[in-house]
């Protein structure tokens, strides 16, 4: 029986995932190298996965030592770069289509609502404030909070925990191949909506799929998986 929510961020709340790629993209291209999704892809849902300073340095070694050593040294500047084009083409971003009514509907039903992330919490946080929803939430668990995020079960695990139910009885809305992994590996049923980026990707098998969070009621999708 289905007892509580609990929803990914990047990519499910938040289309910061455009944002994310396209960052880098930029950054690659201001130093003559080109970084596209089939690459990338890696690095979605999780914080330990394709590490896209290491691959650029890497493009630029192998074209010319002495330019990889630069960027190699440069590798702090160049993240902060990164981090503030990507921040910058997130503010632009509302949140989802379907997240207000998704979480209406929880509230409705008695639901209680999680959020579990791989990005850090001041990342999550800060967005959940600034759209005006952290409020919604009982517990927001990101990578701050587990020694592993996706796609190791950790952070679903932790975010039953915090919600007070056992995986199983936890509805994962989840956009990412490595965000479906996890919440399948902590024994979560799953729902997958991918998003811009995902959409674009082969994903793992999930209960059900959406193409957004408002293309079916909450009761409805919960009988569905059910």
């Amino acid at each position: 029986m289905i007892t509580a929510l609990i929803l990914d961020f990047d990519g499910l709340i938040v289309d910061t995932e455009s944002p994310a790629l396209q960052s880098w993209q930029i950054v690659y291209a201001e130093h003559g190298q080109e970084i596209d999704l089939e690459v990338w892809q890696g690095a979605l849902g999780t914080n330990h996965g394709f590490d896209a300073l290491a691959h650029l340095i890497g493009l630029a070694e192998a074209a010319d030592p002495a330019r990889g050593e630069e960027l190699r040294a440069r590798g702090p500047e160049i993240l902060s770069r990164r981090q503030q084009i990507k921040a910058e083409l997130s503010a632009a971003q509302p949140l989802l289509p379907g997240v207000t009514e998704l979480l209406d509907q929880a509230d409705a039903a008695g639901l209680p609502c999680a959020v579990a992330s791989s990005s850090g919490r001041g990342w999550v946080e800060g967005w959940l404030r600034r759209h005006a929803i952290i409020g919604r939430f009982v517990c927001v668990r990101t990578a701050d909070d587990v020694a592993y995020t996706k796609p190791a079960p950790d952070l679903f695990l932790a975010a039953a925990a915090g919600l007070g139910r056992a995986p199983a009885a936890c509805l994962v809305f989840e956009d990412s191949p490595n965000g479906i992994l996890a919440a399948t590996a902590a024994g979560c049923p799953v729902v997958a909506v991918p998003g811009a980026v995902t959409a674009r990707l082969a994903l793992p098998p999930a209960g059900l799929r959406l193409p957004r969070l408002d293309a079916m009621p909450l009761a409805e999708i919960i009988a569905a998986v059910a």
